[in-house]
Order: C-alpha cells, then sequence, then structure tokens
C-alpha cells in the first residue's frame, strides 16, 4: 500500500535521474559530429526586439546546424513568408539569414512585424524567437513659440525639454549657442526625462541661449530644440525700476530675497510608485527647491541600501542600484534639507520579473529502447506559464509518439526507437516576455568507434598519475576494456581507476609501467579495440638547492641549482627574481647550473627561484638574498634642555640596510679649542634615539652621530648647531705629575697638561709647588704658563721631594691637587760589591753570591747587580781562543745568581757590578772558578773502508769537544741478516789514542752495523752508526760463473723454458673453454727442491731488503718459477754499494771504488741499478 501512495511528480524525479545515467554523451569530436545525423540546432538568431536604421538594407539573422544540413522558412506575423515572391528579400545560400533591400528602393515601414525561422531536417526542426523588426525613428521638434522666462532671484526654475519620441528615446543634454554644455552642480542639474531644473536662481542664471539637444543614435542625428530665454531679476534691480515709476508720495518697494525652506520639484506629492524588472538598473530621482540649495540624501525604509550595488548620481539627486532582485523591492525614501526645514518623498519599489531560466532543456541523445527526459523550469514574478512544442508545432496537435509523456515541465520518454527523434521547444512566458529554448532527442543506433588516434605516445613521471586516453562513442554506450601488451590478461583490481569516458588511469606509475595498452570497446552493434603506449620516466630532481645568502653590497653571490633529470627529457632552467624575469643587466651571469650576481646592489635584495622544466614535469626551489650594507647616517639631529654642564642631543636614525643597527657612537668637535677634530663623547644602544651628553665649560660643542651594525660603521651624521657653554675654574688638575731629576744637582717635573676642553676658561695656567721630603721647608712655587715640564736646579743628589701641580685660569684655581714623591737626579753608584763567592754545581752549572752594597753609595735607585762572566780556556785542550764575556742581570737587591750554560772542565772569571738608573758602578774583584769533566761529544766521523772477506778497516775523528780527557772509545757491532734480524752484539774497547782499526774474522758477504763513541772518566758520550759489508769469495763466483758457461746447464735452462711454454698454451685453451688449469696446486705438489732458496747458514750470499722500500722475503719463501732473479728481488747485490759498475773486483779481491757508509735510521738504498741480474747472481738462487 505505501509503494501506490508515492506520487507522481516523485517518480517523475525518480525516473528522471535514471534517465540521465543512462543519455549518450556525443564527444566534440569534429569528425564523428560530420558522420551522425542531428537534428537542427538554432546556432545564431537576431534580438527578439531588433530596430533597424531605415536606410540602411534590414538583415534578420538565422544560423543552424544539424545532419545531414537544415532548410529554413520564415513566417511573418504569424503567416509563412514567400520570400520568393518579394524581390526586395532574399535568403544567404547554406543560411537561413534573410537580406530585405533598402537601399535600392525598398521601404523599412514596409517591413515592419514579427518574423520567426524555422530550420528543418529529416530529425525535425527548430525555431527561433520572435524577431519584431522596427525601423528607428528620429522625428523633428515641433515648431512652437517659446516666452522669455522672467524670474526673481531666489525662486526656483524648471526648463521643460519636451523631446519628440524617437525609437528608441533619444540621449538629451543642455547647451549653448557655442555648442558648450551648460554646467550643472547641486543647484541646478538635469532630470531623467530631460528637464533642466533650478533649485534656486541666481542673476548669473540670465542669458537667451538655454537650448535642448536630443541625439538618437540609431540614425546618428541630433535635433535641438529653439533656445530659450531666461531673465533673472534681482532685489536690487527691481526696486529702482519701481521707483521710478512711481511718485514720492507712493509707497513702494519689492521684498529682498528670502530664504526657503525646500520644496520637491520632482517626483510631486509625498508618495509615488515606481515598477523595475529583475536584472534591470533601478533609477529613483529627486530635484528640490529652495535656497539655500537643499542637499538630498536617501535611505530604504526598514532596510539598508544593497552593498557594491548602490550609487549616486547628478550631484546625490539620483539613486542607481543595478542588477535589482526581488530583493529590493520596498519603499524608498529621498529627504531634502536645508538650514530652514526639509522635505520627503517615499517611492514604492516593486521588482517583477520576466521569465529567466532555473532548468533550460538540454539536447538528449539516446539509443534504441532507451528512456530520457526532457526538463524545462523557468520562474518570473508573476509565475510564467510552460507549454511544449514539438518540431515547432504545439505538442498538443503535433503528431503522436507512443513513447512520449508531457507532465507539466517535464516530457518523459520511454523505451524511445528512431522514429522519437525530434526538436523539441519550450515557451516560459509572462506579462514581461518570454523564453523559448530548443533541445532535440535524437536517437541513434551506432557501432563502437575509438576516437584516439591509434599508437599515442604518453610520458608520464614515476609516481604521478597516468592518463591512457579512450575517447569513444557508440549507440548503445559501449563497455570499455582495457589490455596491458600483445596478449595480456583484462586490467582490474586497486592499482587501476577506469572512467566513465573511457580513460584508464593508472594513479601511481612505476617503472614497470611502461608498456603498450590495448582499449576495447563493443555493444550489440560491433567492436573496436585500439593501441597507446606508455613510458614513465625519471623524475626532474635539483640535488643541490640555492641557499639563503647574506652578501655586502658590492660584493659577489652565486647561487647553485644542479638537477638530475630522465636522460631523454631536455631540461630547461628558468631563473627568476621575486617571481619576474631577471633584470636585463650583464651583472647577471646565469650558468649551468648556478646564478652568480656581480657587484651586488640594494636593488638586487629579494628572493630568487630556480625553475626546471622539461616537457613532462617542472620542479623549483627558491632562496633569498639579503643585501647588507653600513647604516646610512642619522639625519635630523636636535639639541634640546640646554644646561650648563649637560645638553640632550636626538636624531632620526637612517636605513639599516637590512643589518640592525646595535649602536650609535656620539663625537663632538670644539669650535673653540681644536675646530676640526672629532672626539669620541660616548655611545648608546641601537634602540635609543637621545641621549643626556654631560659637557664641559667653556667648550663651543657641536655633535655628530654615528650608526654602527655588524658590517660596520656608517658615515658620520650632519653636524648639529652649535652651543658655547659658559667659562668656570677648572674641574681637575693636571695628571701623571712627576718628578725625576735629569743630572746629578737638578729636578725636572713634568706633567700631562689638560686639553683645551679641560681648561674650563680662558687663560689656563700652572702653579707649580715642590719641596725636600723629611726636612722642615716651606713649599717653593711658581706659576708658569700651559706648559708640561718645569726644571728646578742645584739639587742635592738623589733627594726626595714632594710635588704638586694645579690648574688655574682667568676665573680662579682647580681645587687643591695630591702630592707626589720625586727624585731630584741621580748619580753613578760608589762601591762595588764585595764577597763574591762561586759554588760550582755541575760540569755546566755555577751559583754566584755577594754582599750587598749600602744604599747611600748606591746615589739612585737600585736597579739591580750585573754578573760578568766568560771563559779564560778548556782545560783539555790548553789552547786560548778570543774571550767573549756574558752578562747575566738580576733584578732588586737581590745577591746570588746562578750561571747556566757552562762548558765542562774549562776555567772562568767573573766579576759584579751594582746598577742604578744613571748606570753601572765598579767592578769587583775577578773572581777564577773551573768547570768538572762532562761526557764528551760523539766522535767527529766514522768511515769503513776496504772490505774483504772477513775483514773491514774502521777510521774515526776525536770528538770535536772532548769536555774532558779521553780514557777510551767504545766500538759496538752486530750482523745483520736478509730479514733484518740483528745477530749477536760484539763489543770492543779501544785505546783513546787509537784513530783506525782493523776488525777480521768477519763473514763473508754479510753486512755489519756499527755502533760508535768516546769516553772520559765521567762516562760514556752520545754515538755514531755505521754499516758495511764484507765482500763475496771469489772462488764460489768464478766456480758459478763455469755452472753458468756449462752447455748442459743451458740445455736444462732451454727444457724449463720450453715446459713453461707448454703449460702456458694449455692454459689458455682450457680458459678459453671455461675449464681451469690447477697450476699453483701442481707446483705445490710438484716442488722442485733445486729451486728452493738456500738458508742462511748455508753460506750463500742470501738477499737483503730495506724495511721502507720493499716487504722482506720470508724464510723459505719460494723463488720465481721462471729461476730467474728479478730486479727488485736482489736488492743486497754489491751493485748497491759501487760507483755505479756490476760488482767488478780488483785482483786482490777488493771491490773497487770507495765505500760510502751510511748513517742510523737511513733506509738502505735498493738496487737501483738498470742492468740485468748477472749470471753469478743466477747461479747463487739455484746452488
Amino acid at each position: 500500500m505505501m509503494k501506490k501512495s508515492i506520487s507522481a511528480s516523485k517518480a517523475s524525479l525518480v525516473l528522471f535521474l535514471c534517465q540521465m545515467i543512462s543519455a549518450l554523451d556525443v564527444p566534440l569530436d569534429s569528425k564523428l559530429l560530420e558522420e551522425l545525423s542531428q537534428p537542427p540546432t538554432i546556432t545564431q538568431q537576431s534580438p527578439k526586439d531588433y530596430i533597424v536604421d531605415p536606410r540602411e538594407n534590414i538583415v534578420i539573422q538565422c544560423e543552424a546546424k544539424g545532419k545531414p544540413p537544415p532548410s529554413f522558412s520564415w513566417t511573418r506575423n504569424g503567416t509563412h513568408f514567400d520570400i520568393d515572391k518579394d524581390a526586395q528579400v532574399t535568403m544567404k545560400p547554406n543560411s537561413g539569414t534573410l537580406v530585405i533591400n533598402i537601399m535600392n528602393g525598398g521601404k523599412a515601414e514596409a517591413y515592419e512585424g514579427v518574423y520567426q525561422c524555422t530550420a528543418r531536417n529529416e530529425r525535425g526542426a527548430a525555431i527561433s524567437n520572435n524577431i519584431v523588426i522596427r525601423p528607428s525613428r528620429s522625428p523633428l521638434w515641433t515648431k512652437e513659440k517659446l516666452e522669455p522666462n522672467h524670474v526673481r532671484e531666489g525662486d526656483s526654475l524648471v526648463l521643460h525639454c519636451r523631446p519628440p519620441v524617437g525609437l528608441p528615446p533619444p540621449i538629451i543634454f543642455w547647451m549653448d549657442n557655442a555648442f558648450q554644455r551648460l554646467p550643472q552642480s547641486e543647484r541646478v542639474s538635469q532630470g531623467l526625462n530631460g528637464d533642466l531644473y533650478f533649485s534656486n536662481v541666481q542673476p548669473e542664471d540670465t542669458r537667451e541661449d538655454y537650448i535642448c539637444y536630443a541625439r538618437f543614435n540609431h540614425t546618428q542625428t541630433i535635433q535641438q530644440k529653439q533656445p530659450i530665454s531666461v531673465k533673472v531679476f534681482s532685489m536690487d534691480s527691481l526696486n529702482d525700476t519701481i521707483a521710478a515709476n512711481l511718485s514720492d508720495t507712493d509707497i513702494y518697494g519689492a521684498k529682498p530675497v528670502t530664504e526657503r525652506q525646500p520644496i520637491l520639484l520632482t517626483p510631486t506629492g509625498s508618495t509615488s510608485t515606481k515598477v523595475e524588472l529583475r536584472g534591470n538598473v533601478l533609477l529613483l530621482e529627486c530635484i528640490a527647491a529652495g535656497l539655500p540649495t537643499p542637499v538630498i540624501r536617501w535611505i530604504k525604509e526598514g532596510g539598508e541600501l544593497p552593498a557594491n550595488r548602490t550609487f549616486f548620481e547628478n550631484f546625490k539627486k539620483t539613486l542607481k542600484i543595478i542588477d535589482v532582485s526581488e530583493a529590493d523591492s520596498g519603499n524608498y525614501k529621498c529627504i531634502a534639507r536645508n538650514i530652514l526645514g526639509s522635505a520627503h518623498h517615499v517611492i514604492s519599489v516593486t521588482v517583477k520579473a520576466a521569465p529567466y531560466w532555473i532548468t533550460a532543456p538540454r539536447n538528449l541523445v539516446l539509443s534504441p529502447g532507451e528512456d530520457g527526459t526532457l526538463i524545462c523550469r523557468a520562474n518570473g514574478n508573476p509565475k510564467p506559464n510552460i507549454s511544449w512544442l514539438a518540431n515547432g508545432v504545439p505538442i498538443a496537435i503535433a503528431p503522436e509518439d507512443p513513447s512520449r509523456k508531457v507532465d507539466g515541465d517535464t516530457i518523459i520518454f520511454s523505451h524511445v526507437q528512431e522514429r522519437s527523434s525530434a526538436v523539441y521547444q519550450c515557451n516560459a512566458s509572462n506579462e514581461y516576455g518570454y523564453l523559448l529554448a530548443n533541445a532535440f532527442v535524437n536517437v541513434l543506433a551506432e557501432p563502437p568507434r575509438i576516437l584516439t588516434p591509434a599508437n599515442k605516445l604518453y610520458q608520464v613521471i614515476a609516481d604521478s598519475p597516468a592518463l591512457l586516453d579512450c575517447a569513444y562513442f557508440g549507440s548503445p554506450k559501449p563497455e570499455i576494456e582495457w589490455f596491458k601488451g600483445v596478449k595480456g590478461s583484462i586490467l582490474r583490481g586497486d592499482e587501476y581507476v577506469f572512467h566513465d569516458n573511457g580513460t584508464l588511469e593508472i594513479p601511481v606509475a612505476q617503472k614497470d609501467s611502461t608498456g603498450t595498452y590495448t582499449c576495447v570497446a563493443r555493444n550489440e552493434l560491433g567492436k573496436i579495440q585500439n593501441e597507446v603506449r606508455l613510458e614513465v620516466k625519471d623524475p626532474t630532481m635539483i640535488i643541490k638547492q640555492p641557499e639563503y645568502k647574506v652578501i655586502q653590497r658590492y660584493g659577489q653571490v652565486s647561487f647553485e641549482c644542479i638537477i638530475k633529470h630522465d636522460f631523454t627529457l631536455l631540461p630547461t632552467v628558468i631563473w627568476l627574481k621575486d617571481n619576474d624575469e631577471l633584470p636585463d643587466d650583464e651583472r647577471f651571469l646565469v650558468g649551468k647550473d648556478n646564478l652568480t650576481i656581480m657587484n651586488v646592489t640594494d636593488k638586487d635584495d629579494g628572493t630568487y627561484t630556480c625553475i626546471v622544466n622539461t616537457t613532462l614535469d617542472s620542479v623549483s626551489a627558491s632562496a633569498v638574498l639579503t643585501v647588507v650594507a653600513r647604516p646610512n647616517p642619522p639625519f635630523d639631529l636636535e639639541l634640546t634642555g640646554q644646561l650648563e654642564r649637560s645638553v640632550e642631543l636626538s636624531w632620526i636614525p637612517g636605513d639599516e640596510n637590512n643589518s640592525p643597527i646595535t649602536n650609535f657612537v656620539i663625537e663632538y668637535e670644539d669650535g673653540l679649542h681644536e675646530p676640526g677634530v672629532w672626539h669620541y663623547q660616548t655611545e648608546v644602544p641601537g634602540t635609543q634615539t637621545t641621549v643626556q651628553l654631560k659637557l664641559s665649560p667653556y667648550v663651543n660643542y657641536s655633535f655628530r652621530v654615528i650608526a654602527v651594525n655588524e658590517i660596520g660603521r656608517s658615515q658620520p651624521s650632519e653636524p648639529s648647531e652649535q652651543y658655547l657653554t659658559k667659562s668656570a675654574n677648572p674641574d681637575e688638575n693636571p695628571s701623571n705629575v712627576q718628578g725625576i731629576g735629569s743630572e746629578p744637582d737638578n729636578l725636572v717635573i713634568t706633567w700631562e697638561s689638560l686639553k683645551g676642553f679641560q681648561s674650563n676658561g680662558p687663560g689656563l695656567q700652572y702653579k707649580v709647588s715642590w719641596r725636600q721630603k723629611d726636612v722642615d721647608d716651606e713649599w717653593t712655587s711658581v706659576i708658569v704658563a700651559n706648559v708640561s715640564k718645569y726644571i728646578v736646579s742645584g739639587t742635592p743628589t738623589f733627594v726626595p721631594y714632594e710635588i704638586k701641580v694645579q690648574a688655574l685660569n682667568d676665573l680662579g684655581y682647580a681645587p687643591e691637587p695630591s702630592e707626589v714623591i720625586g727624585h731630584s737626579g741621580e748619580d753613578l753608584p760608589m762601591v762595588a760589591p764585595g764577597n763574591v763567592q762561586v759554588h760550582v754545581i755541575n760540569s755546566t752549572l755555577a751559583k754566584v753570591h755577594w754582599d750587598p752594597v749600602p744604599l747611600k753609595s748606591v746615589r739612585g735607585h737600585l736597579q739591580g747587580y750585573k754578573v760578568y762572566y766568560w771563559k779564560v780556556q778548556s782545560l783539555s785542550r790548553r789552547s786560548r781562543r778570543h774571550v767573549e764575556k756574558k752578562i747575566l742581570t738580576f733584578r732588586g737587591n737581590k745577591t746570588f745568581g746562578m750561571l747556566p750554560g757552562l762548558e765542562p772542565f774549562s776555567s772562568y772569571k767573573l766579576n759584579v757590578r751594582v746598577v742604578n738608573g744613571k748606570g753601572e758602578g765598579p767592578a769587583s774583584p775577578d773572581k777564577v772558578f773551573k768547570t768538572p769533566e762532562g761526557v764528551p761529544s760523539s766522535p767527529s766521523f766514522l768511515k769503513i773502508t776496504n772490505p774483504t772477506l772477513d775483514s773491514l778497516t774502521l777510521e774515526w775523528g776525536s770528538p770535536t769537544h772532548p769536555n774532558g780527557v779521553l780514557t777510551s772509545y767504545i766500538l759496538k757491532f752486530q750482523p745483520i741478516n736478509n730479514t733484518h734480524e740483528l745477530g749477536p752484539l760484539v763489543e770492543i774497547r779501544i785505546p783513546a789514542n787509537e784513530s783506525s782499526l782493523i776488525l777480521k774474522n768477519l763473514n763473508y758477504s754479510t753486512r755489519y752495523k756499527f755502533y760508535f763513541n768516546a769516553q772520559t772518566s765521567v762516562g760514556s758520550g752520545s754515538q755514531i752508526t755505521e754499516e758495511a759489508v764484507t765482500i763475496m769469495d771469489e772462488a764460489m763466483a768464478s766456480r758459478q760463473v763455469d755452472i753458468a758457461t756449462q752447455g748442459w746447464f743451458i740445455g736444462l735452462m732451454c727444457a724449463v723454458a720450453l715446459l713453461i711454454l707448454i703449460l702456458l698454451i694449455v692454459c689458455f685453451i682450457r680458459r678459453n673453454k671455461g675449464g681451469k688449469y690447477p697450476v699453483k696446486e701442481k707446483e705445490d705438489a710438484h716442488a722442485d727442491p733445486e729451486i728452493q732458496p738456500m738458508k742462511e747458514d748455508d753460506g750463500t750470499f742470501g738477499e737483503y731488503s730495506d724495511a721502507e722500500d720493499h716487504k722482506p722475503l720470508k724464510k723459505g719463501s719460494r723463488t720465481p718459477s721462471d729461476r730467474t732473479v728479478k730486479k727488485e728481488d736482489s736488492d743486497d747485490s754489491l751493485v748497491d754499494y759501487g760507483e755505479g759498475v756490476n760488482g767488478q773486483f780488483n785482483e786482490d779481491g777488493s771491490f773497487i771504488g770507495q765505500y760510502s757508509g751510511k748513517k742510523e735510521k737511513e733506509p738502505a738504498e735498493g738496487n737501483e741499478s738498470s742492468e740485468a741480474p748477472s749470471p753469478v747472481n743466477a747461479m747463487n738462487s739455484f746452488v
């Protein structure tokens, strides 16, 4: 029961929503549209109210499209218009536009009427609006006799225009005979009806050429009314006229100009009504008379004037509201007011509405058997009436269609067929107008078509959506399926999105999404497919972005923008400044991956953006450039609150240039004492712009301010005004007062003079006073000029004095100064220190003692003692040399000191002297002392010569500094094996008088390391080291050479070489076949005992490798398999110790060339010979 209660309107709504889902959308594909059948559609038509120029041909437009192309016909005033019967009327080819020839004899008035165009083809007929044709009219003014207007000053006046009725209505304006517009104001203005209103007339309104003009735009003509004359009589002139015409006994006199309260000239009465249509402009007008001229004000009763749509014109006499709607209906009150009162008028506004669309009917494309709806909904005031037509005929009398049902503003189609195709017209009308809309129903049966081009290439960036188009059409609507690859399965799942328009969306395309995709469209009439290709590219990235930069003015800055992109895409890099192009300035240098700005200025400050574009993506990065500089100087310095000892200074800071001001420095100039010289006064924080300054008397001050930021100091500001302070007594006395004698009989008193501004007044002088301390003497004083020194003569030597210096000027003395102690001049000391004693601590250090001298004998300030000492001779060599005295100074009243850096086993002398400010006193008697023995220095050299099979000759030099009596030499040596390991250490003691030694019973062909030092009775000195090698046994060498020359040995070597060659060939062949030949394993399993290295205890010439140049050969390591000794493996060859020869010997077996010993810790030299290894060394490897 509840299902049956659903209303018909709700059922229609549900059915409509269902049909909208199933209706076909025809793609806007030009080729498809050319092939599909389509009912006519009106594309262009003339306006409903068409006012034409009667002098021009009349063109009534009607254009339409359709498939097949439509034919056109016209009606005039509701009946068929046969254009073939009127020679003045033609229709444009392939068009419905009519051309009525007026210029060749036709009259426009004859063609007035209502025209309607019909466009028709086999699928229906569309109709145009009713087009009302009216020729424009611009009639002349009727002739009339205009009387002059005589008006009393202050009265109101209306000059009527009353233009002829034209089509369309003319535009009205007032001018004079010179074609100059008449000036308008709050007092004089033109109304909406064209009349000229005077709220009150003035004498200057008198003129005879008030002319109203009417301009007819369609005909481009202007008509003028006859001039109107206005004569304004003032009260004074009117009284004079009356007096001239009346006798003296008559009472006469016009009333003077009187002020009047406002009255409305238009509209009249207290109320009126106004009807306006929705969407139009509402114009309401109030013009009032009165003296003084009234002011107009507008209000809306019970509401506000609409914001943004309300305007006031004509000096607020006209209220203008644009785009009015029903909400603007209401009562609008205008109020005219002057000082005497007010008047008002209420206009009741009603907003009506011609029909307007809520839902205009839309074309409907359906497949056979589908359902659909056409909806036509309009609104208006009053509510419009809806009527339907089919192919231009009222639907009630149109041929019946069983699939069609009309339900008010909706037509419902059910199970349509191709014969259901038609054009339907909806007409919505009320008393203010009508709306007409065409909408066709096109029933199509079409097999599927794919409109996307075949093999279209799509390129996207990885991780972004990929949209593959498959634009299609078919009726019934085809089903769409997508496949990937040639034999791929149908695409399904959450990783794909299938859109209703056939588009396949891959929300997040990856590299493996690249490939060929096939779109298949099918309906009951057929099937079609299309392939497209997708390429997924690497995204463009900025891997080095520009960074925030702070740069000083006139510096250079560079922004980096290093990118990474897909190699198949060509990027372009664009730099912007503040989202605009870079300035056209040669200072901006754009490189491959950077932007450089030379000679930076303030205008370069801003945001710089690097934009990288490819055909597929775009990335950008920005950085801010802040240009900083020293601040601009402060300005507008002002002095206020001037007092005798203070003043307040204020200023305005200059531009800080992007670097905050940290402080202000205030400087002053004393124009009285030091003009042009600026001195530091004080400084304040950068947030402060005023400061209270302390002042000194008798100074002509000027101030300037310097701003400081992190970049530096600004230029100084302009100086402030000058301020001269009054004179006063000095506030302070000279500083740094001293009394020091320059000669034994004087006292030099010095002080630091006061600076100019410290004088506090003119006539600066000093009062210098002195007296001997601890003696009951009076002060001796003298007044001197502005100097800084005074000399007192005839004083005893080095006597203390009390001294004071006081400043004074013309106004008086400074405060009493403090006293200082000084001394008269010094003289050289008279007495030498006594009881000088020396205590030798060790062979290089001694301590000296002395008794102090009496203070009176110093005759000055005791500064200390000086010890003079010098070496007389070395006790070990007994040889004298140049004496170089050394001096040690001991400050203060010390009585001992240490003497370092002495040489052992030497004889020294010394004396001691006292020192004061004048110089040194006499020397004490020379004191002799001796240093004990010490350990000697290293021997001056160690040389090893004449190497033999079992001996070496050592030669050496005595120590440069024996530091005592040498008792012996100590020699230690030990052998070094091939792995740099040291053998047992042997020690030999050698008498001190020896300088050479032959070491015998050594191993042949063995390296030895020697350690050599000297000894005294105190101990051993530092040692010197060397290395040397004994030579090889000649018999063994000759035997090896003989073996190397034997035939059997040569044959063996050849066999070994041939075997190695065969093995190499086999390895090469097996390697090419993918096999591996275990050479090393076979060599390890069948090692030839003849090629094993000889052990160290065999007595052979083993191999030695320097630890810093080569890794040592480990014991038991094998020689190369080709049985040759490589160059780098023979570092121990005797060639290393020769002069570039290959181990040659003299007849006695000695090594040719002098052997040069090697220092300890120096790396052993490697084999640097470029010669091939000798046969002797080769034999050593096999024996």
